[in-house]
């Protein structure tokens, strides 16, 4: 005889695991410290002006 499986029990083990795989995904491209988010700011807006000739440095 074979095992009865619980297919309720299935997927909401597999929302768990799609769930947590979004979430590590949201933490590596969101995941950013205030730190890094002002260089990116800092860096965009110098391309920026370099990019229109009216770079403030």
């Amino acid at each position: 005889m074979s095992n009865v499986t619980n297919l309720n029990q299935f997927r909401k083990t597999k929302a768990r695991a799609e769930k947590r795989a979004k979430a590590d995904e949201n933490a590596v491209k969101f995941g950013r410290t205030k730190a890094q988010k002002a260089l990116d700011k800092a860096q965009a807006e110098k391309a920026k002006c370099e990019l229109d000739g009216k770079s403030t440095t």
